[in-house]
């Protein structure tokens, strides 16, 4: 004869509501190619609890990370370091970031880290969150496990000029 099961008792309902009010779903994200790459897992690892106010969430993909609610602040490490690159670069911290603001408009940003091994990609929604909280939380991280190409960010201005050809 098959046992009956009893309900929970409302006590111990109401004990976990609180619990469950807190959980947030998961945040689906694609890893990239070199997500194994073991540089991301000491990056991954160590990502903190909040940055810019945005407190971290759970992803469903390695080397990624994710914060705020909704997500305001995706990261993903392991793609391919960027070579040269028309984007303006900038530098945080100590670390090189080229910043694609083709969706300024709508306050959202793609930051790559320049000159590291492999990269990591920010988008950043500029409404909830701080590149510059950003570039704090993860230079140093970036510094002590991302191994560096030697590139740097330069300017236009510091280029050297193509030789002038002679007839």
């Amino acid at each position: 004869m098959p046992r009956s099961r009893r309900p929970l008792p409302l006590l111990a309902v109401l004990a976990l509501l609180p619990g469950l009010a807190a959980c947030t779903t998961t945040v689906s994200m694609e890893p990239a190619k070199a997500a194994n790459d073991p540089a991301c897992a000491q990056i991954t690892a160590r990502l903190p609890k909040s940055i810019s106010g945005q407190d971290r969430r759970w992803t469903d993909a390695q080397a990624t990370g994710a914060y705020g609610s909704p997500a305001s602040i995706l990261i993903t490490c392991g793609l391919e370091a960027p070579g040269p690159s028309t984007l303006p670069c900038r530098t945080f911290d100590g670390v090189d970031w080229l910043v694609d603001e083709s969706q300024a408009t709508d306050q959202k940003y793609t930051l790559t880290t320049f000159g590291h091994q492999p990269a990591i990609q920010v988008f950043l929604n500029a409404a909830t969150a701080s590149s510059a909280d950003i570039a704090r939380a993860l230079a140093p991280l970036i510094r002590d496990h991302l191994p560096a190409t030697g590139q740097v960010c330069t300017a236009p201005a510091d280029a050297t000029p193509a030789p002038t050809p002679t007839p």
